[in-house]
């Protein structure tokens, strides 16, 4: 593909429909004014004053709009006469009318003050509640961490991938792979509930596909509670897309270009009229990115693998890729106390891959010897997501009820041709055709109950149904220049299916007494898992392979309150790492073959105990979130590479059949010993000055992992022989990030953001220590309602990994790279944009715990 074309994809596919769209709902913005004006008092502005324009003809052109610090407000209103009502923390109550005529600041207003001491910025004005945004992008709560990407520049205009590798606590691989406090095995969920969207097994594709700006917050949950599923003993990440939350019409369009080629194009628009709010979010984008590895193996023991002393492999993959989404969502308020939603989602995924692998053969006795492999591959990827809700408030104390049914379905087809060259021939002397299709069906069904105990206790009571239904097609082709007829490979060639039936039940209980909070909960899942798998070959056939697992999850959670915002906390947790369907098919992988990933039908699951204790402390300037935690897991999955020696037959340079040797390098999961982890995690934010703010992790964590396993491989002559993997190892290790924001003005913010991660070793592997620098600026325009945005990824190009692994007879030394070094630019535009205002929905949550958990609304 020409560079051109991706000015071709940005003009034909995308930006006439989303500028369409933003054309017409920028038509409809111009019916109103800008209007700007003050709140005072005799001292100057009265900051987060809370105003109300009633209009006096019609309803629903009133609006509503909170003062920021220094009492200054704008908002746009229809012309015509208007009843202005402040209220503000201290001060009385203030009504005066008003006639908007066109645009321009009108009068300040002048409160007077009722001489209180009341430091809460949230004010109830005629049944709504107006609250302030938090100016901090990093908020600490009782049994979870919330990230706000708004004040990110380095992810502008980029994906859920790049949010996530500015997130505090977690760290996103070259390979796409996130893990957070060292581990890999993060539970994500959308809104509250697994979801289609992030596909079945597609890693980094699936992250990619998310458009940075449809994340409204990221709630990170280091030890979930029993509200929430058990699975992920790293923890959960909660990706919380935006909706509707402000009065009217409001909407905004973001474009992004960048290199290596990238271009996206976004909109997200919402109207909220009367008891009907909807939203429409949507758009798409073509990248490009280019994957380059390098495995250099040394053998120690020539004689067991065919005169090979050296192999080398160094491979460049290209990919292009063009991903689109659109959301579209309804909330109807049948009455004050029930409403119903329902959201549909759509999501595509293509991508091509060129790449080549040059494979170096050192050999002990005869001529070294070259093969060239050339790989032409397409991915196709297609997600729907249905959500429907019903929300129920039984009274006005807190007493609610939460319905919602989730229908999800992931079509995936990974289609690759290969051809193998040997010795700088241009003749063939191997092809592959692979063609690997998985469907998956989901149906998610939750039923969530609060009811408040008196002033400060709340019981929770749950149900939650998950049916899984993946099914596996894999047809693997061959030919070679003995055999030119393509033939399928009947070990590889096969049909799998995963079902798994899940039910769980969980109840907890959240009180006070004096600075005392607490809250204990249980969780009792029940997982009936059934597999079937048959390959071509008649060999290993699996027929309903029953995998049951029923376990109890409790958790308990204490905080002490020292003063406001300043709290010590204290929790434990137990959490189980289920096998995910793809690791317990055998042979599930033959993308390359030399590189093959063997699937494990005894896989088991993984269970740890969770400890952490805490502090939060939050003032005006700063806040500082240390925490101590402690992770003990048994029957650990790792992953066993090893090697093994096959025969093959090939024509040499005389044209004689010969037989020889070649190394396959296999990777399965296995259950192995225990791990246990400790560290502290510090996170922070400091703002330094006006013009100058900070915000940091640091992780320094502890391992000591035990645990070896016999496995079985070939010696020349295809005999079996017996070797050891030793997994055991301990040390120390580090992950850090620190992000400076510099205001140079009210409308020009720069970031500069660096990352370390720290190596980490065992006797079977030692990994090399990582960085990266990033770099950010955001310049607002047009009178706030637009952003231009720039940023540079890998300022230095260093982000990548690099790794040592010894296996039996072999010395292996990796080196990966997803990405690398990138820039982009983006222009945002925003339509109306009325002020935030949330309906009530129940009463405040004592432990300031409500906010964001499961019981999100549609996407």
């Amino acid at each position: 593909m020409e560079r051109t074309e991706i000015v071709n994809v940005f003009q034909k596919k995308i930006f006439g429909l989303a500028l369409t769209i933003g054309a017409a709902s920028f038509i409809m913005a111009q019916q109103k004014v800008n209007i700007s004006g003050n709140v005072q008092d005799t001292n100057g502005g009265v900051g987060y004053a809370s105003i109300t324009f009633k209009n006096q003809q019609n309803s629903q052109l009133s609006d509503a709009v909170l003062a920021d610090a220094d009492g200054s407000y704008k908002l746009e209103l229809a012309p015509g006469n208007y009843e202005v009502s402040i209220e503000a923390v201290d001060y009385k109550k203030f009504t005066q009318t008003v006639n908007v005529e066109k645009a321009g600041a009108i009068a300040p207003f002048i409160i007077i003050s009722e001489g209180k001491a009341n430091l809460t910025n949230t004010t109830d004005i005629q049944g709504v509640v107006i609250t302030a945004t938090s100016t901090k992008p990093y908020k600490v709560e009782l049994d979870k961490k919330t990230y706000d990407p708004s004040q990110d520049l380095v992810s502008k205009g980029g994906s859920l991938q790049d949010v996530l590798t500015n997130v505090p606590s977690v760290s996103v691989d070259t390979d796409g792979t996130v893990s957070m406090r060292g581990s890999s095995n993060v539970r994500f969920l959308i809104n509250g509930k697994p979801s289609a969207l992030l596909g079945i097994d597609d890693g980094a594709n699936a992250l990619q596909s998310i458009p940075a700006d449809q994340i409204e917050k990221i709630e990170v949950i280091t030890n979930p509670s029993s509200k929430f599923e058990a699975s992920g003993t790293a923890g959960i990440l909660n990706i919380i897309l935006k909706k509707n939350k402000k009065t009217g019409f409001n909407g905004s369009v973001i474009g992004t270009l960048g290199y290596l080629p990238q271009t996206n194009l976004n909109t997200n628009l919402s109207w909220r009229k009367g008891n009907f709010t909807w939203f429409l979010n949507g758009g798409g984008g073509y990248r490009e990115s280019k994957n380059t590895n390098r495995n250099d193996n040394y053998y120690n023991n020539a004689s067991k693998i065919g005169d090979q002393i050296e192999s080398h492999q160094n491979s460049e993959i290209n990919n292009k890729t063009d991903n689109y989404n659109a959301s579209a969502g309804i909330v109807y308020d049948i009455s004050e106390k029930t409403s119903v939603n329902a959201s549909g989602t759509v999501r595509t995924f293509d991508s091509q891959n060129t790449g080549n692998i040059d494979y170096d053969y050192i050999l002990l006795n005869t001529d070294n010897t070259h093969t060239l492999r050339k790989n032409l591959g397409t991915i196709n990827n297609l997600a729907f997501q249905g959500d429907f809700g019903l929300d129920h408030k039984f009274d006005n104390k807190g007493q609610n009820l939460s319905l919602s049914l989730s229908l999800q379905r992931n079509r995936s087809n990974n289609n690759s041709n290969i051809k193998e060259y040997d010795n700088y021939s241009d003749v063939t002397s191997l092809e592959n055709i692979i063609n690997q299709k998985t469907l998956n069906k989901n149906i998610v069904l939750k039923a969530d109950y609060e009811l408040p105990i008196g002033e400060v206790s709340k019981l929770e009571a749950g149900y939650r149904l998950d049916s899984n239904n993946n099914n596996y097609d894999n047809n693997v082709q061959e030919s070679t220049a003995v055999n030119p007829a393509l033939q399928y490979l009947g070990l590889y060639t096969f049909d799998a299916n995963y079902k798994e039936l899940f039910n769980a039940f969980y109840v907890q209980f959240k009180s006070k007494i004096g600075k005392v909070g607490y809250q204990i909960g249980l969780r009792d899942e029940q997982s009936n898992v059934t597999i079937d798998y048959h390959n071509l070959a008649g060999t290993n056939s699996i027929d309903n392979k029953k995998k049951n697992y029923n376990n109890l999850f409790p958790s308990v959670f204490l905080s002490y309150e020292f003063a406001k915002d300043n709290q010590l906390l204290l929790n434990y947790t137990r959490r189980i790492d289920r096998p995910r369907g793809f690791f317990l098919i055998p042979n599930p992988s033959y993308s390359d073959n030399q590189n093959i990933f063997d699937g494990n039908i005894d896989l088991n699951p993984s269970y740890e105990d969770s400890y952490e204790l805490g502090y939060s402390i939050s003032k005006k300037k700063f806040t500082i979130n240390p925490t101590l935690y402690f992770k003990h897991e048994t029957d650990d999955t790792k992953m066993l590479v090893y090697n093994k020696a096959i025969n093959f037959e090939y024509f040499d340079e005389n044209g004689i059949q010969q037989t020889g040797k070649r190394i396959e390098f296999h990777t399965k999961p296995i259950n192995l010993g225990t791990e246990d982890k400790y560290g502290l995690d510090l996170n922070f934010n400091w703002d330094a000055t006006s013009w100058l703010k900070f915000m940091g992790n640091v992780d320094v964590f502890g391992y000591n992992i035990k645990g070896s396993t016999p496995y079985e491989t070939l010696d020349v002559l295809g005999n079996p022989i017996t070797a050891t993997a030793n997994f055991s190892g301990n040390g120390i290790s580090t992950r850090s990030r620190l992000t400076s924001t510099f205001k140079i003005d009210k409308t020009l913010n720069l970031q500069l953001q660096g990352f370390y991660r720290g190596g980490q070793k065992t006797d079977y592997q030692n990994r090399k220590d990582m960085y990266a620098v990033n770099f950010g600026a955001s310049k607002t325009i047009w009178n706030g309602n637009g952003t231009i945005a720039f940023n540079i990824q890998d300022i230095f190009n260093t982000r990548s990994m690099r790794a040592t692994t010894y296996t039996a007879n072999s010395t292996r030394d990796s080196y990966m790279q997803w990405q690398p070094r990138q820039a982009s630019i983006s222009l945002t535009y925003r339509f109306k944009q009325g002020e935030k205002i949330d309906q009530p929905k129940r009463k405040k949550d004592i432990n300031a715990n409500d906010n964001g958990d499961e019981q999100q609304g549609p996407m």
